[in-house]
């Protein structure tokens, strides 16, 4: 298991466009489990609805925690997206 704490950059926070990227990314690593953990929920990083129903703000900590597979480096390239606001 690999885990980091990233905290929302986006004026918006994760909305439509952001969680799409996200479930894109994880969903091209199918030997990781990823699981945001933001609100007091546990989200599916592969669920575009679960992501947009997280509610996630602007300044919000979000947990990604990676199973299996390649863990540091899909937690490396979420990580990334987060810190660079997705390009936004």
């Amino acid at each position: 298991m690999a885990s980091q704490v990233v905290k929302v950059i986006n004026a918006e926070g994760i909305h439509m466009r952001p969680a799409g990227l996200i479930a894109k990314a994880v969903k091209a690593h199918p030997e990781s489990e990823v699981i945001m953990k933001a609100n007091g929920k546990d989200i599916k990083a592969k669920a575009v609805m679960q992501i947009m129903a997280a509610g996630i703000k602007n300044g919000t900590d979000v947990e990604i925690v990676v199973n299996g597979g390649d863990e540091q480096a899909v937690l490396g390239e979420l990580v990334k997206m987060f810190e660079e606001g997705f390009g936004e």
